[in-house]
């Protein structure tokens, strides 16, 4: 099966994770992508394939003949999708062979406009995949799941060399939580790579460290038309303490190392 195909089949789960629901892992559609991936990777020949009660997902490649004293290699994908938007009822659709120009997501009133899109220019001649613009297309990173599955199966069927090779998919990553009950010593890799987001051959070397603060702002509801001296507009003292950080440090005013304040959302 072609990686594509994967990721068409991958994208029909709803598996986006919660920042509010407080489990592990925070949504429990999770584990129906996660017991799917199992099924194929024991199909395709993966062995020690464990599914944890946190919804991580490992399993093995064993070693060809004469090289299993290498090193271990992992490759890592989450399965989770933002909780942003909705991942419910994915329709993805294939542009075939781009030709340039904006991109029109089916008739939902969204377009992917090449001016905002430099790396549009790179991919003409290619087939892309979007989601109808109703949905998110769940591509992060279930198009790193695709490529690793297909990539076992590749391996596996072609009798290529290689040494030991450890699978692992994890919950939650775009909460932040993906890494928390991750078995490090047991999934068994020396080094390991996260095959996510990012342009074509190219290795990400380093993390971005964050933490999220969460206020909440009670005020005094007192009628408009008596509300002098009294009255307390929640809204607008939020506002305020958005108002006092940085102006400039923001992230579409900073690069690089330089750090940032971040507004994700807002509601009252």
């Amino acid at each position: 099966m072609r990686a594509y195909e994967r990721l068409l089949k991958y994208v029909k789960y709803n598996t986006a994770s919660s920042d509010e629901s407080g489990t592990n892992p925070s949504t429990q559609s999770q584990f129906e992508l996660a017991r799917v991936l199992a099924a194929e990777l024991e199909e395709l020949g993966a062995t020690e394939i464990t599914l944890s009660d946190k919804c991580y997902l490992t399993a093995k490649i064993p070693a060809t003949a004469g090289l299993e004293d290498k090193d271990p290699i992992g490759f890592i994908a989450h399965m989770d999708t933002s909780p942003d938007f909705s991942g419910e009822g994915v329709s993805p659709i294939i542009h075939e062979n781009y030709k340039g120009g904006d991109i029109t997501l089916s008739d939902s009133g969204y377009v992917i406009e090449e001016a905002k899109n430099p790396h549009l220019k790179n991919l003409i001649g290619c087939d892309i995949i979007t989601t109808d613009g109703k949905t998110l297309l769940g591509a992060d990173d279930k198009a790193g799941i695709a490529e690793i599955m297909t990539a076992v199966e590749e391996l596996i069927s072609s009798g290529a060399p290689h040494g030991p090779i450890s699978i692992g998919f994890t919950p939650d990553e775009e909460i932040g939580a993906g890494a928390d009950h991750f078995d490090v010593e047991g999934f068994g890799a020396k080094y390991a790579y996260t095959v996510d987001g990012g342009a074509e051959n190219y290795v990400e070397y380093e993390n971005f460290n964050a933490a999220s603060a969460t206020f909440t702002v009670k005020g005094v509801s007192v009628h408009p038309g008596s509300a002098k001296g009294s009255m307390i507009n929640a809204s607008l003292v939020a506002m305020e303490i958005n108002a006092a950080l940085p102006s400039s440090d923001t992230p579409a005013l900073t690069e690089g190392y330089e750090g940032f304040y971040h507004l994700t959302d807002m509601k009252g």
